[in-house]
């Protein structure tokens, strides 16, 4: 199947009147809403912008979530919050942790659906890989989770909960009162390069990283984030006037044929538009370069013709290029080209002035490495006997 999704419009409001049924999730709404909401349940309006502020920093920068330990609000607004509303993120089922200190988790999310995030520690940092969709309707053949079909968008609740799972996990919540200096962080980039194409969910993911920049929350600069798109036109721009956030391109051959075999939205969108619009990215700068996202694959694209080629289709584009070692799974129609053969492209593409890192293949052991996630548990669902698998972290 092709990409023929639309790009959603979709824009979280939140009525002054309560009018759902049951506990509303407080997880995910924007400042605006969050303070509609609050007037909608009693709160006096000219209380509004500022019990929402006391809210927002309980939630987003100390991570509390019952509205008990919130003891800034009087106990009147406590109750009331409590029989009202919730603070809920996604359920861990598992959590896998590799050789390499990458950890991968499994989460539940509404609706009985998984999707699965990573996070890789490095010396001077922590990146979280966050997904986007349940499976993916893209379809490239190179890509695990894209062998799974797409069940549904996340809501822009459910992608900043991943970031909270993650910081539940690695108990880097700061003591109440007393926020992380950001060289103390555990976790300290996001990568939004999990399971989905961030830009076919867009309004939500938009949404759910504005929060995660909100300086009087979780506080990432947007140079933190990264969105990876496979080429969704049209999202480009909105991406820097909307997110503000970096760019990456999962880019991975220099013609249309072999494109358009890996990655199929190329049939809708081929590399001379995809090339254009990111001629035209308003925030392209050096000091803003856009990734070129490149796996490199044995006999495919892998050829010093390729690589020529390359530099010479990215020319003027501030850019530096990712080689990434295919990651193989489990029937992948692909292998991995061989160490000399990726240091032979690399060499042409660094010196044609490019930075050209090979990225080290992380998480392996578990099926953690780029391009391998995939919630088997859709899979099986069916077979799987009906039990509570509320064990949280494994």
């Amino acid at each position: 199947m092709t990409a023929t999704a639309p790009i959603t419009e979709d824009v979280i409001t939140i009525p002054r009147k309560l009018a759902v049924d049951g506990p509303v999730n407080l997880v995910g709404l924007s400042r605006d809403a969050l303070r509609d909401l609050l007037i909608s349940i009693g709160i006096p309006e000219k209380q509004g912008k500022m019990r929402c502020k006391q809210v927002w920093q309980w939630i987003y920068q100390k991570g509390v979530r019952d509205f008990a330990d919130m003891t800034n609000l009087s106990k009147d607004i406590r109750a009331n919050l409590a029989a009202k509303c919730v603070v809920a993120i996604p359920e861990v089922v598992t959590k896998q942790i590799s050789g390499d200190g990458t950890r991968k988790y499994l989460v539940r999310i509404a609706g009985g659906h998984e999707v699965e995030i990573v996070y890789i520690p490095e010396k001077d940092r922590g990146t979280l890989c966050v997904s986007s969709q349940v499976g993916c309707t893209l379809t490239c053949s190179f890509c695990h989770t894209g062998t799974q079909r797409l069940v549904r968008n996340l809501t822009a609740a459910e992608i900043i909960g991943q970031v909270m799972v993650a910081r539940d996990d690695l108990g880097e919540w700061p003591k109440l009162g007393v926020p992380n200096p950001p060289e103390a962080r555990l976790l300290s980039n996001i990568v939004l390069m999990g399971m989905g194409e961030p830009l076919y969910n867009f309004d939500a993911v938009r949404d759910a990283m504005k929060i995660a920049m909100d300086p009087e929350g979780i506080s990432l600069s947007r140079r933190r984030i990264t969105l990876s798109t496979s080429g969704v036109v049209p999202g480009i721009a909105r991406t820097a006037e909307e997110i503000g956030c970096m760019l990456a391109i999962s880019f991975h051959a220099t013609t249309d044929d072999v494109r358009s075999q890996l990655v199929p939205i190329n049939k809708k969108w081929n590399i001379e538009a995809l090339l254009q619009a990111l001629r035209d990215y308003p925030s392209a700068s050096n000091s803003e370069r856009i990734t070129f996202e490149y796996v490199m694959l044995k006999g495919i694209n892998d050829s010093d013709e390729d690589a020529r080629r390359l530099v010479g289709l990215i020319k003027g584009i501030p850019a530096k290029i990712n080689l990434i070692p295919f990651n193989e799974w489990p029937g992948s129609p692909y292998q991995r080209s061989s160490n000399n053969r990726i240091r032979a492209f690399a060499d042409i593409v660094f010196n044609a002035g490019y930075s050209s890192p090979v990225r080290k293949t992380r998480g392996e052991d578990i099926m953690a490495a780029c391009g391998q996630l995939k919630s088997e548990s859709e899979r099986v669902r069916k077979t799987r006997p009906k039990t509570n698998l509320n064990t949280g972290l494994s």
